[in-house]
């Protein structure tokens, strides 16, 4: 069974070019435009990952990256945060939200593989629970 990513971004654009790039590679892909629909298919789907945009309407990415990791049921799901900031203060507020990469657009579809592979390939683990991938 393919491994599934959830992808949450508000650009249409960005989610097809993630969603082609990972169908490309064998992953199945989920999508959601804003944070409650992506929060609904989390909790009614079997996911691997997530990607979260930051900034969306509605609920930001870090605001509902915090749900996520508030919520027992989904807080195991590695989130991967989307986003244009690459300032050291959004990084901290990333990790702060609970994400475990942070991925600067505009990112490269080997950049976006590489995160997400790394990601679905390592178990997690108490070091990697405080350990935030940038790139």
């Amino acid at each position: 069974m393919n491994k599934v990513v959830l992808t949450i971004e508000d650009q249409r654009d960005i989610r097809r070019l993630i969603r082609l790039t990972l169908e490309f590679d064998g992953f199945d892909v989920l999508e959601a435009d804003n944070g409650p629909e992506g929060l609904e298919l989390a909790r009614t789907r079997q996911i691997d990952l997530i990607l979260l945009d930051i900034m969306m309407p509605g609920p930001s990415g870090l605001t509902v990256c915090r749900w996520l990791r508030d919520d027992p049921s989904l807080r195991h799901i590695p989130v991967v945060l989307l986003t244009a900031l690459d300032r050291d203060q959004d990084m901290e507020a990333a990790w702060a939200a609970g994400a475990r990469a942070y991925l600067v657009k505009p990112f490269s579809p080997v950049e976006l593989l590489k995160v997400v592979s790394d990601l679905m390939n390592s178990a997690p683990s108490q070091e990697q629970e405080g350990t935030l991938h940038a790139l």
